[in-house]
């Protein structure tokens, strides 16, 4: 008879699964709440999501007088963009003699570990790219400049709301800043980042931002698109762990023709900003 408190393979397959999506909701949530971000978005996968720039044009002349026909002003929104929404899937595999080897705990547990790291660096870089289509420009002497002109472009970019800013600065063009300033350096999804630092609300410290640019923009521009992966028809089909959001579905299982034991994921998110206007890209051209 078994031993009742005996761990069997099915019960550290189901403990590992939840480890994993809990802890890739739980980081992208501190980079969610580092950012600002309040818009979140449950989208069907294949769906194309649309991206816009908006000018506005006012009449030439505003002196109207009395019973007159007031002139137009004119406000143009202009599609950028658009961004198809897909499943990203993943699979890795612990090999017989790997788990001989480091134990089936270990073999398992560390090659998640590596596994989760790329899933959330793909997040991170596909969040990158885009922040490098934004439309919106401006050029400073140095850092403290770019900051500033961050903040500025983005108070007039979005001045109808009492916004905050959140920049993106490579660690080079920081780092020295860094070494005389006494200030604490949070991490969330793989990415460092300092609050109220400089004039700006949020600074994000990443290499995926060219050297010598600094990006920035409002966190109400931002938002989080996602498949939701739990329930419905994936649900029915396939036995995958999610967490609270369905962010990201998982599931562990064993390939008896090849002997290893597989982690398979499932998902579907995507940071974007919706108006490409409101971002702003600040070039970083010291003075000759």
């Amino acid at each position: 008879m078994a031993e009742v408190n005996l761990q069997v393979q099915g019960d550290f397959s189901k403990a590992q699964s939840i480890d994993f999506v809990e802890r890739f909701g739980s980081n992208l949530s501190k980079l969610i709440e580092a950012l600002g971000v309040t818009r979140r978005m449950p989208v069907a996968n294949g769906m194309t999501l649309k991206t816009y720039t908006s000018s506005v044009t006012m009449a030439a002349d505003d002196s109207v007088g009395e019973g007159e026909v007031i002139p137009l002003s004119k406000v143009q929104t202009q599609e950028g963009p658009s961004i198809e929404l897909a499943f990203k899937k993943y699979r890795k595999a612990a090999s017989v003699e790997a788990i001989q080897k480091h134990g089936f705990d270990q073999a398992i547990v560390q090659s998640d570990e590596k596994l989760l790291r790329e899933i959330q660096k793909g997040v991170r870089v596909s969040f990158f790219d885009f922040l490098a289509t934004g439309t919106g420009s401006a050029s400073a002497e140095n850092l403290q400049g770019a900051f500033a002109q961050a903040w500025g472009q983005i108070q007039v970019k979005f001045e109808d709301d009492a916004v905050q800013t959140v920049a993106f600065v490579n660690p080079l063009d920081i780092a020295d800043y860094l070494t005389k300033a006494e200030v604490s350096v949070q991490t969330a999804f793989g990415l460092q980042y300092i609050q109220n630092f400089a004039g700006v609300d949020t600074v994000i410290i990443n290499s995926s931002v060219p050297k010598g640019t600094v990006y920035a923009t409002a966190p109400e521009n931002i938002v989080l698109a996602y498949v939701q992966i739990s329930g419905g028809e994936i649900g029915k089909a396939f036995d995958f762990t999610t967490e609270e959001l369905g962010l990201i579905g998982v599931t562990h299982d064993i390939a008896k023709k090849q002997l290893t034991a597989e982690t398979v994921a499932l998902s579907g998110v995507k940071l974007f900003a919706e108006r490409l206007d409101g971002v702003v890209k600040v070039a970083i051209t010291p003075a000759v």
